[in-house]
Order: C-alpha cells, then sequence, then structure tokens
C-alpha cells in the first residue's frame, strides 16, 4: 500500500497533479494561491503562481496592473516616477510633465541632480555663473536681471568699493558725499574716532565727530564760552562780531531772554530795555 502524499490545505491527495511546497509541505495549486498568494494594489484580485508578480513601495501588482497613468503601458520593464499619487513613465514624464533645464533646453528627468530657481529648473552642471562660466552647484549666487554670478565674480564687476580704502564693501557701509564707505574706514578726520552712528559735521571735505568740529571750528558763546554748534541747542543769535546760543542770550543785569526783543549794547554787555532806562 502507497504512503499518503495529500495537499497540507485540502488534505486531498496529490498523485498525479501539480503541487508546490511551502517550507518542505505541500499544498494544490487552489491551496497555495488560496492561502499564499498575495493581492493585486490595482485589480484587487489575487496574483496567482502562475502570473508575474510585481511589487513597488509595499504593494503587489499584477504585470498588467502595474501601468502609467497617462499612456496605460505596461511598467513592468520601463523605467516611471510617481507624480503626485499616479505613476508615469519616463517617456510621459518627459513629454507632459518634467520641467525643461533654462540652460540646455533639454528634459530635467526624475532623479537627476537638479536646481530650482525662480520657478525654473536647471540641471546641475547647466546652471553656470555668467562670469567665470563655472557650475555654481551649491553655493551661493546673487542674481542680476536673468544672469546670475558666484559671489566672486559678482564682487569683482558690480560691488560698491569704498572711497577711502578702495576695498569691495559686502554689506553695510554708510554713505558720504555719493560714496560708499566702511563704517571702520570712515573717521573723524581730528580724533578718528569712527562716525558710523554718531552725529557728525564736515569742514570743507573733511567728517568731523561733534567734539572736534567744536574745538577746532565752531564760534564760542559770547555768555557762556562753550562751542556753538549745529547740534542740540544748535540755535544762536548773533550780533556784530559776538555769537550767543539762544538759551544764553540774556540781559547782563536781570538774566531776562531777549530773544525776539529789543536790546542794547553796553560795551561787553546786552542789557534789555528796563536795565538799560536804569
Amino acid at each position: 500500500m502507497s504512503e499518503a502524499f495529500d495537499c497540507d490545505g485540502c488534505k486531498e491527495s496529490l498523485y498525479g497533479r501539480k503541487y508546490i511546497q511551502v517550507n518542505d509541505v505541500p499544498h494544490c495549486v487552489p491551496c497555495y494561491d488560496r492561502l499564499y498568494a498575495n493581492t493585486c494594489q490595482e485589480c484587487k484580485e489575487l496574483i496567482q503562481h502562475t502570473s508575474r508578480e510585481l511589487y513597488y513601495e509595499e504593494r503587489y501588482y499584477h504585470e498588467h496592473c502595474l501601468r502609467c497613468s497617462h499612456c496605460s503601458r505596461s511598467l513592468a520593464d520601463e523605467p516611471f516616477t510617481r507624480q503626485e499619487d499616479v505613476l508615469v513613465c519616463n517617456e510621459c514624464y518627459r513629454n507632459e510633465v518634467s520641467s525643461k533645464c533654462v540652460g540646455c533646453a533639454k528634459t530635467v528627468m526624475p532623479g537627476s541632480k537638479r536646481l530650482e530657481y525662480g520657478g525654473c529648473s536647471w540641471h546641475e552642471e547647466c546652471f553656470v555663473c555668467c562670469g567665470c562660466e563655472k557650475p555654481i552647484g551649491g553655493q551661493s549666487f546673487i542674481p542680476d536681471k536673468d544672469e546670475f554670478y558666484c559671489v566672486s565674480c559678482y564682487e569683482g564687476r558690480f560691488a560698491p568699493r569704498c572711497a577711502h580704502c578702495k576695498q569691495i564693501l559686502v554689506q553695510g557701509g554708510v554713505t558720504y558725499r555719493d560714496e560708499p564707505w566702511h563704517k571702520e574706514c570712515f573717521l573723524c578726520s581730528g580724533c578718528k574716532v569712527q562716525l558710523a552712528g554718531q552725529p557728525f559735521t564736515t569742514q570743507g571735505e573733511d567728517p568731523f565727530c561733534v567734539k572736534c568740529f567744536s574745538n577746532l571750528y565752531a564760534q564760542k558763546c559770547a555768555a557762556c564760552d562753550k562751542p556753538i554748534t549745529g547740534f542740540g541747542e544748535g540755535k544762536y543769535v548773533s550780533f556784530e562780531d559776538r555769537q550767543w546760543h539762544q538759551s544764553c542770550f540774556k540781559c547782563s543785569e536781570c538774566s531776562v531772554s531777549l530773544v525776539g526783543a529789543g536790546f542794547f549794547p553796553d560795551g561787553t554787555k546786552i542789557l534789555c530795555k528796563n536795565c538799560n532806562a536804569k
């Protein structure tokens, strides 16, 4: 009497029938497909052992179910890419979806290195500096209208130069007499302190801080003997060869303000009408 040789699933005899072993355990074909076959993501049918099974992103497909969403071509032996939630063969992607390189006008294929700026795309090797014509790659660059420059080329061609040291101003700086200056180059002509961010005035072509200008060039108030400058209490009164801070222009006897009033000079003194009448 022969030894039993049955399907592990339905227990029917496998003599004279096709079978498939799983871990050395025999199964008839219907039981194998029922127990072990994967379900196609597209048609939801079992992928039988006689069918070619495709696997993509943890999903299973029949060979004829994995298709381009545009032309319906089978993707079993075709390169393809995912566009949003659908699969597209490379030919359809190239013709309908992909962007064109601004540099060479050829298609920027999925998976290739590319750069994007201002809604346009370039192959990495096509995005070059308009000055030195070298690929910019991942380096910093500066756009100028429809052209792009690496930092060194842009600075060499367009960046302003300091009126004092003639070197490039990379950022910041000050403008004096319509010329750019480095902050560290724009100094008081007297004490050499930096003038950026503080009040200053000029004598001829030369800039001075308030202190140096006051000491060197400002008129002295006839009352307090302090410099009269254009800063702080800058308004002043002038009479003959003498000047006064507006706040110092007072009667020498009663100290009433003489600003806007009549006064009488008396030697080095100035008097209000009442004190002059005494």
